[in-house]
Protein backbone atom coordinates (compact mmCIF):
# COMPACT_ATOMS: atom_id res chain seq x y z
CA UNK A 1 0.00 0.00 0.00
CA UNK A 2 1.37 3.38 -1.01
CA UNK A 3 1.96 5.56 2.00
CA UNK A 4 1.92 9.34 2.45
CA UNK A 5 4.75 11.73 1.77
CA UNK A 6 6.66 12.03 5.06
CA UNK A 7 7.60 15.63 5.80
CA UNK A 8 9.62 17.04 8.69
CA UNK A 9 7.67 19.77 10.44
CA UNK A 10 10.42 22.32 9.71
CA UNK A 11 10.15 21.52 6.01
CA UNK A 12 6.37 21.41 5.67
CA UNK A 13 5.36 23.55 2.68
CA UNK A 14 1.57 23.52 2.58
CA UNK A 15 1.49 25.16 -0.85
CA UNK A 16 2.24 21.71 -2.29
CA UNK A 17 -1.25 20.60 -1.28
CA UNK A 18 -3.24 23.79 -0.62
CA UNK A 19 -3.98 26.40 -3.27
CA UNK A 20 -5.63 29.85 -3.29
CA UNK A 21 -9.35 29.64 -2.69
CA UNK A 22 -9.20 26.24 -1.00
CA UNK A 23 -11.16 25.39 2.11
CA UNK A 24 -9.34 23.69 4.98
CA UNK A 25 -11.01 21.72 7.78
CA UNK A 26 -9.21 21.24 11.10
CA UNK A 27 -9.73 18.73 13.91
CA UNK A 28 -11.00 20.31 17.13
CA UNK A 29 -10.36 20.46 20.87
CA UNK A 30 -7.85 17.89 22.17
CA UNK A 31 -7.54 16.51 18.62
CA UNK A 32 -6.37 19.81 17.17
CA UNK A 33 -3.22 19.10 15.09
CA UNK A 34 -1.28 22.06 16.47
CA UNK A 35 1.81 21.55 14.31
CA UNK A 36 -0.32 21.69 11.16
CA UNK A 37 -2.40 24.59 12.45
CA UNK A 38 0.72 26.61 13.22
CA UNK A 39 2.01 25.93 9.69
CA UNK A 40 -1.32 27.02 8.21
CA UNK A 41 -1.40 30.26 10.19
CA UNK A 42 2.19 31.06 9.21
CA UNK A 43 2.00 30.11 5.53
CA UNK A 44 -1.54 31.22 4.65
CA UNK A 45 -0.53 34.77 3.57
CA UNK A 46 1.87 33.29 0.98
CA UNK A 47 -0.69 30.82 -0.36
CA UNK A 48 -3.51 33.29 -0.96
CA UNK A 49 -7.11 33.67 0.27
CA UNK A 50 -8.28 30.60 2.20
CA UNK A 51 -11.17 29.51 4.40
CA UNK A 52 -10.70 27.24 7.39
CA UNK A 53 -13.40 25.37 9.29
CA UNK A 54 -12.44 25.22 12.97
CA UNK A 55 -14.46 23.79 15.86
CA UNK A 56 -13.77 24.14 19.58
CA UNK A 57 -10.31 25.53 20.25
CA UNK A 58 -8.47 26.79 23.32
CA UNK A 59 -5.59 29.21 23.79
CA UNK A 60 -4.78 32.08 21.45
CA UNK A 61 -3.21 30.16 18.58
CA UNK A 62 -6.06 30.88 16.16
CA UNK A 63 -7.82 33.81 17.81
CA UNK A 64 -4.70 36.01 17.82
CA UNK A 65 -2.62 34.72 14.93
CA UNK A 66 -5.06 34.07 12.08
CA UNK A 67 -3.97 36.32 9.17
CA UNK A 68 -6.54 38.44 7.29
CA UNK A 69 -6.22 36.18 4.24
CA UNK A 70 -7.52 33.22 6.29
CA UNK A 71 -11.26 33.39 6.92
CA UNK A 72 -12.26 31.31 9.97
CA UNK A 73 -15.60 29.48 9.71
CA UNK A 74 -17.24 27.43 12.46
CA UNK A 75 -20.47 25.94 13.75
CA UNK A 76 -20.19 28.23 16.77
CA UNK A 77 -17.87 30.29 18.94
CA UNK A 78 -16.66 27.69 21.41
CA UNK A 79 -13.52 28.13 23.50
CA UNK A 80 -11.59 31.15 22.26
CA UNK A 81 -13.13 31.26 18.78
CA UNK A 82 -15.37 34.11 19.89
CA UNK A 83 -12.27 36.32 19.94
CA UNK A 84 -11.56 35.75 16.24
CA UNK A 85 -12.16 38.97 14.28
CA UNK A 86 -14.85 38.51 11.61
CA UNK A 87 -15.58 34.93 12.65
CA UNK A 88 -18.11 33.37 10.24
CA UNK A 89 -20.64 31.19 12.06
CA UNK A 90 -22.85 28.70 10.24
CA UNK A 91 -25.75 28.04 12.65
CA UNK A 92 -26.73 24.40 12.34
CA UNK A 93 -27.44 21.31 14.36
CA UNK A 94 -24.32 19.21 14.88
CA UNK A 95 -26.04 16.36 13.06
CA UNK A 96 -26.14 18.49 9.89
CA UNK A 97 -22.35 18.80 9.55
CA UNK A 98 -21.69 15.57 7.59
CA UNK A 99 -24.15 16.51 4.83
CA UNK A 100 -22.80 20.06 4.72
CA UNK A 101 -19.26 18.77 4.18
CA UNK A 102 -20.46 16.33 1.53
CA UNK A 103 -22.24 19.17 -0.29
CA UNK A 104 -19.11 21.34 0.03
CA UNK A 105 -21.17 23.98 1.80
CA UNK A 106 -18.38 24.11 4.41
CA UNK A 107 -14.60 24.43 3.86
CA UNK A 108 -13.20 20.94 3.36
CA UNK A 109 -10.97 20.60 0.31
CA UNK A 110 -8.04 19.79 2.59
CA UNK A 111 -8.31 18.08 5.98
CA UNK A 112 -5.73 18.64 8.71
CA UNK A 113 -6.01 15.82 11.23
CA UNK A 114 -4.33 14.30 14.28
CA UNK A 115 -3.85 10.52 14.29
CA UNK A 116 -2.06 7.78 16.17
CA UNK A 117 0.81 5.92 14.44
CA UNK A 118 -0.35 3.18 12.03
CA UNK A 119 -0.96 -0.33 13.33
CA UNK A 120 0.13 -3.57 11.65
CA UNK A 121 -2.85 -3.40 9.30
CA UNK A 122 -1.85 0.08 8.12
CA UNK A 123 -4.67 1.83 9.96
CA UNK A 124 -4.32 5.07 11.93
CA UNK A 125 -6.75 5.64 14.76
CA UNK A 126 -8.31 9.09 14.83
CA UNK A 127 -7.57 9.06 18.54
CA UNK A 128 -9.44 11.46 20.81
CA UNK A 129 -11.32 13.42 18.12
CA UNK A 130 -13.51 11.72 15.55
CA UNK A 131 -16.72 13.83 15.58
CA UNK A 132 -17.02 15.97 12.40
CA UNK A 133 -13.47 15.44 11.12
CA UNK A 134 -14.06 11.79 10.21
CA UNK A 135 -16.99 12.78 8.03
CA UNK A 136 -15.07 15.71 6.54
CA UNK A 137 -12.20 13.41 5.54
CA UNK A 138 -14.59 11.42 3.35
CA UNK A 139 -15.15 14.50 1.19
CA UNK A 140 -11.64 15.98 1.28
CA UNK A 141 -9.39 16.11 -1.77
CA UNK A 142 -6.25 16.03 0.35
CA UNK A 143 -5.57 14.69 3.84
CA UNK A 144 -2.56 15.93 5.81
CA UNK A 145 -1.95 14.19 9.14
CA UNK A 146 0.05 14.94 12.23
CA UNK A 147 1.05 11.44 13.32
CA UNK A 148 1.67 11.84 17.04
CA UNK A 149 2.95 8.99 19.20
CA UNK A 150 1.23 10.60 22.22
CA UNK A 151 -2.16 10.16 20.54
CA UNK A 152 -3.86 7.04 21.90
CA UNK A 153 -5.09 4.38 19.52
CA UNK A 154 -8.80 4.26 20.34
CA UNK A 155 -11.54 1.90 19.27
CA UNK A 156 -13.74 3.02 16.43
CA UNK A 157 -12.97 5.30 13.50
CA UNK A 158 -9.65 5.07 11.68
CA UNK A 159 -8.08 6.16 8.42
CA UNK A 160 -5.96 3.99 6.12
CA UNK A 161 -2.30 4.94 5.95
CA UNK A 162 -2.60 5.00 2.16
CA UNK A 163 -5.45 7.58 2.31
CA UNK A 164 -3.12 10.14 3.88
CA UNK A 165 -1.33 12.35 1.35
CA UNK A 166 1.24 13.91 3.67
CA UNK A 167 2.31 13.07 7.21
CA UNK A 168 4.31 14.94 9.81
CA UNK A 169 5.67 12.68 12.54
CA UNK A 170 5.56 14.30 16.00
CA UNK A 171 5.92 13.44 19.66
CA UNK A 172 4.19 15.98 21.88
CA UNK A 173 1.54 15.93 24.62
CA UNK A 174 -1.98 16.47 23.35
CA UNK A 175 -3.89 19.60 24.21
CA UNK A 176 -5.83 19.14 27.44
CA UNK A 177 -9.21 20.60 28.31
CA UNK A 178 -9.16 23.46 30.83
CA UNK A 179 -9.64 22.18 34.36
CA UNK A 180 -13.28 22.39 35.42
CA UNK A 181 -13.73 23.38 39.07
CA UNK A 182 -17.38 23.17 40.15
CA UNK A 183 -18.51 25.51 42.90
CA UNK A 184 -21.38 25.36 45.37
CA UNK A 185 -23.92 26.57 42.82
CA UNK A 186 -22.92 23.91 40.31
CA UNK A 187 -23.14 21.28 43.05
CA UNK A 188 -26.69 22.33 43.94
CA UNK A 189 -27.79 22.26 40.29
CA UNK A 190 -26.12 18.87 39.88
CA UNK A 191 -28.07 17.45 42.82
CA UNK A 192 -31.36 18.36 41.15
CA UNK A 193 -30.21 16.96 37.80
CA UNK A 194 -29.01 13.70 39.35
CA UNK A 195 -32.43 13.20 40.95
CA UNK A 196 -33.90 12.96 37.42
CA UNK A 197 -31.43 10.29 36.27
CA UNK A 198 -32.70 6.73 36.69
CA UNK A 199 -30.67 3.55 37.03
CA UNK A 200 -30.11 2.11 33.57
CA UNK A 201 -30.41 5.44 31.76
CA UNK A 202 -28.10 6.22 28.86
CA UNK A 203 -26.71 9.69 29.51
CA UNK A 204 -25.46 12.48 27.28
CA UNK A 205 -23.72 15.52 28.63
CA UNK A 206 -21.18 18.19 27.76
CA UNK A 207 -17.98 19.62 29.16
CA UNK A 208 -17.33 22.21 31.86
CA UNK A 209 -17.80 22.78 35.58
CA UNK A 210 -21.52 21.92 35.66
CA UNK A 211 -21.23 18.63 33.71
CA UNK A 212 -18.35 17.59 35.96
CA UNK A 213 -20.44 18.34 39.05
CA UNK A 214 -23.27 16.24 37.58
CA UNK A 215 -20.91 13.31 36.94
CA UNK A 216 -19.87 13.39 40.59
CA UNK A 217 -23.49 13.34 41.76
CA UNK A 218 -24.19 10.23 39.66
CA UNK A 219 -21.78 8.07 41.66
CA UNK A 220 -24.71 6.38 43.41
CA UNK A 221 -26.50 5.28 40.24
CA UNK A 222 -26.36 1.75 38.78
CA UNK A 223 -25.72 0.41 35.28
CA UNK A 224 -25.73 3.71 33.43
CA UNK A 225 -24.90 3.89 29.75
CA UNK A 226 -23.16 6.67 27.86
CA UNK A 227 -23.89 7.87 24.34
CA UNK A 228 -22.59 11.40 23.99
CA UNK A 229 -20.89 13.72 21.56
CA UNK A 230 -18.04 14.04 24.04
CA UNK A 231 -16.73 12.44 27.21
CA UNK A 232 -14.58 13.83 30.02
CA UNK A 233 -12.56 12.66 32.99
CA UNK A 234 -15.84 12.57 34.91
CA UNK A 235 -17.17 9.84 32.63
CA UNK A 236 -13.94 7.89 33.10
CA UNK A 237 -14.45 8.12 36.87
CA UNK A 238 -17.92 6.59 36.52
CA UNK A 239 -16.61 3.79 34.30
CA UNK A 240 -13.83 2.94 36.74
CA UNK A 241 -16.30 3.04 39.65
CA UNK A 242 -18.55 0.53 37.90
CA UNK A 243 -21.43 3.02 37.61
CA UNK A 244 -21.24 3.17 33.81
CA UNK A 245 -21.53 -0.35 32.42
CA UNK A 246 -23.68 0.13 29.27
CA UNK A 247 -25.27 -3.25 30.02
CA UNK A 248 -28.82 -2.04 29.47
CA UNK A 249 -28.24 -0.40 26.10
CA UNK A 250 -30.12 -2.19 23.28
CA UNK A 251 -27.46 -1.12 20.78
CA UNK A 252 -23.70 -0.80 21.32
CA UNK A 253 -24.24 -3.11 24.29
CA UNK A 254 -21.42 -2.78 26.78
CA UNK A 255 -19.87 0.17 24.93
CA UNK A 256 -19.48 3.81 25.88
CA UNK A 257 -20.03 5.65 22.58
CA UNK A 258 -18.69 9.13 21.90
CA UNK A 259 -17.21 11.35 19.23
CA UNK A 260 -14.46 13.04 21.23
CA UNK A 261 -12.55 12.97 24.51
CA UNK A 262 -12.12 16.35 26.16
CA UNK A 263 -10.03 15.95 29.26
CA UNK A 264 -6.62 15.34 30.74
CA UNK A 265 -3.66 13.13 29.94
CA UNK A 266 -5.06 10.66 32.47
CA UNK A 267 -8.13 10.26 30.27
CA UNK A 268 -6.07 9.89 27.10
CA UNK A 269 -3.81 7.26 28.68
CA UNK A 270 -6.85 5.30 29.90
CA UNK A 271 -8.32 5.25 26.38
CA UNK A 272 -5.29 3.70 24.71
CA UNK A 273 -6.19 0.32 23.18
CA UNK A 274 -9.40 0.24 25.24
CA UNK A 275 -12.24 -1.69 23.61
CA UNK A 276 -15.18 -0.60 25.80
CA UNK A 277 -15.03 3.08 24.74
CA UNK A 278 -15.78 3.51 21.06
CA UNK A 279 -15.34 6.65 18.96
CA UNK A 280 -17.71 7.31 16.05
CA UNK A 281 -18.32 10.23 13.66
CA UNK A 282 -21.24 12.64 13.89
CA UNK A 283 -22.93 10.77 11.05
CA UNK A 284 -23.42 7.96 13.56
CA UNK A 285 -23.54 9.52 17.04
CA UNK A 286 -26.08 12.25 16.31
CA UNK A 287 -28.36 10.60 13.78
CA UNK A 288 -32.01 9.96 14.74
CA UNK A 289 -31.83 6.25 13.88
CA UNK A 290 -28.84 5.78 16.16
CA UNK A 291 -30.31 7.80 19.02
CA UNK A 292 -33.56 5.85 18.79
CA UNK A 293 -31.65 2.67 19.64
CA UNK A 294 -29.60 3.71 22.67
CA UNK A 295 -32.25 2.91 25.27
CA UNK A 296 -33.80 5.35 27.72
CA UNK A 297 -31.84 8.50 26.98
CA UNK A 298 -31.20 11.20 29.56
CA UNK A 299 -29.96 14.23 27.62
CA UNK A 300 -28.32 16.84 29.85
CA UNK A 301 -27.52 20.18 28.25
CA UNK A 302 -26.90 23.75 29.32
CA UNK A 303 -27.51 27.19 27.86
CA UNK A 304 -26.45 30.82 27.85
CA UNK A 305 -29.99 31.77 28.84
CA UNK A 306 -33.63 30.69 28.72
CA UNK A 307 -36.61 33.02 28.54
CA UNK A 308 -40.03 32.82 30.14
CA UNK A 309 -41.46 31.12 27.05
CA UNK A 310 -38.92 28.30 27.48
CA UNK A 311 -36.86 29.31 24.45
CA UNK A 312 -33.15 28.53 24.79
CA UNK A 313 -30.21 30.61 23.61
CA UNK A 314 -27.00 28.57 23.56
CA UNK A 315 -24.98 30.84 21.28
CA UNK A 316 -24.47 34.42 22.45
CA UNK A 317 -24.87 36.90 25.26
CA UNK A 318 -25.87 40.04 23.44
CA UNK A 319 -23.20 40.68 20.82
CA UNK A 320 -20.73 38.39 22.52
CA UNK A 321 -20.56 34.99 20.83
CA UNK A 322 -19.63 32.17 23.19
CA UNK A 323 -21.48 29.01 22.24
CA UNK A 324 -23.14 27.01 19.47
CA UNK A 325 -26.36 25.35 18.43
CA UNK A 326 -24.40 22.09 18.69
CA UNK A 327 -26.13 18.79 19.35
CA UNK A 328 -28.58 20.06 21.95
CA UNK A 329 -31.71 19.70 19.82
CA UNK A 330 -30.52 16.38 18.38
CA UNK A 331 -30.36 14.86 21.85
CA UNK A 332 -33.30 16.66 23.48
CA UNK A 333 -35.63 15.48 20.72
CA UNK A 334 -34.25 11.95 20.89
CA UNK A 335 -34.74 11.80 24.66
CA UNK A 336 -38.34 12.99 24.34
CA UNK A 337 -39.08 10.51 21.54
CA UNK A 338 -37.78 7.48 23.43
CA UNK A 339 -39.47 8.17 26.75
CA UNK A 340 -36.31 9.48 28.30
CA UNK A 341 -35.51 12.72 30.08
CA UNK A 342 -34.62 15.96 28.27
CA UNK A 343 -32.88 18.42 30.59
CA UNK A 344 -31.62 21.99 30.24
CA UNK A 345 -29.60 22.89 33.34
CA UNK A 346 -28.26 26.36 34.06
CA UNK A 347 -27.78 28.91 36.87
CA UNK A 348 -30.95 30.70 37.94
CA UNK A 349 -29.59 34.09 36.91
CA UNK A 350 -29.68 32.95 33.28
CA UNK A 351 -33.49 32.84 33.27
CA UNK A 352 -34.52 36.07 31.55
CA UNK A 353 -37.71 37.69 30.33
CA UNK A 354 -36.34 38.06 26.81
CA UNK A 355 -33.32 36.46 25.16
CA UNK A 356 -30.35 38.67 24.32
CA UNK A 357 -29.28 36.31 21.54
CA UNK A 358 -30.78 33.90 19.01
CA UNK A 359 -33.19 31.06 19.71
CA UNK A 360 -31.07 27.90 19.52
CA UNK A 361 -33.71 25.51 20.86
CA UNK A 362 -37.40 26.19 20.43
CA UNK A 363 -39.71 26.15 23.42
CA UNK A 364 -41.50 23.07 22.07
CA UNK A 365 -38.26 21.07 22.42
CA UNK A 366 -37.70 22.00 26.08
CA UNK A 367 -39.01 19.81 28.89
CA UNK A 368 -37.09 19.76 32.18
CA UNK A 369 -35.38 22.97 33.28
CA UNK A 370 -33.07 22.78 36.29
CA UNK A 371 -31.42 25.51 38.35
CA UNK A 372 -30.02 25.65 41.88
CA UNK A 373 -33.60 26.31 43.04
CA UNK A 374 -35.00 23.03 41.74
CA UNK A 375 -36.33 21.26 38.65
CA UNK A 376 -39.57 21.77 36.73
CA UNK A 377 -41.00 20.06 33.69
CA UNK A 378 -42.51 22.43 31.12
CA UNK A 379 -44.16 19.63 29.21
CA UNK A 380 -47.89 20.22 28.79
CA UNK A 381 -47.81 23.68 30.38
CA UNK A 382 -49.43 26.77 28.91
CA UNK A 383 -47.45 29.96 28.32
CA UNK A 384 -48.64 31.38 31.63
CA UNK A 385 -47.83 28.19 33.52
CA UNK A 386 -44.37 28.06 31.92
CA UNK A 387 -43.65 31.63 32.95
CA UNK A 388 -44.74 30.83 36.50
CA UNK A 389 -42.58 27.70 36.69
CA UNK A 390 -39.53 29.44 35.25
CA UNK A 391 -39.93 32.39 37.60
CA UNK A 392 -39.88 29.96 40.53
CA UNK A 393 -36.69 28.41 39.14
CA UNK A 394 -35.18 31.89 38.80
CA UNK A 395 -35.80 32.53 42.48
CA UNK A 396 -38.81 34.36 43.87
CA UNK A 397 -36.57 37.31 44.76
CA UNK A 398 -36.41 38.02 41.02
CA UNK A 399 -40.17 37.78 40.44
CA UNK A 400 -40.73 41.54 40.35
CA UNK A 401 -37.81 42.07 37.99
CA UNK A 402 -39.02 39.40 35.57
CA UNK A 403 -42.63 40.57 35.82
CA UNK A 404 -41.71 44.12 34.81
CA UNK A 405 -39.82 42.96 31.74
CA UNK A 406 -42.05 40.10 30.63
CA UNK A 407 -44.37 40.23 27.64
CA UNK A 408 -47.76 41.68 28.51
CA UNK A 409 -49.66 38.45 27.86
CA UNK A 410 -47.59 36.45 30.35
CA UNK A 411 -48.82 36.43 33.89
CA UNK A 412 -45.77 36.22 36.13
CA UNK A 413 -46.41 35.95 39.87
CA UNK A 414 -45.15 38.94 41.83
CA UNK A 415 -43.23 38.53 45.05
CA UNK A 416 -45.28 38.57 48.23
Amino acid sequence: MRGPTIVHEDELALERWIGPGDGVVVGQACAEPTVLVDALLTQAPEIGPLRAFVGLTWGDRISRHAPPSLRIVSYGALGTLGRVPDLSVVPCHFSALPALFAARALPGDVALILVAPPDRQGRCSLGVGVDYIADAVNSARVVIAEVNDHCPSTAGAWIAWGRIDAAVMTSRPLLEAPVADPGERERRIAEHVAALVRDGDTIQTGVGALPEAIMRELSGRCELGVHSGMITDGVLDLIEAGVVTNRRKPSDHGLTVTGAALGSRRLFDALADREDVCFHPVSYTHQPATLASVGRLCAINSAVEIDLHGQVNAEAAGRRRLGAVGGQVDFLRAAAACGGTAIVALPAERIVSRLSGPVSTSRSDVDWVVTEHGARSLRGLTDEQRARALTELAGLERADELSERADDHLEVPARG
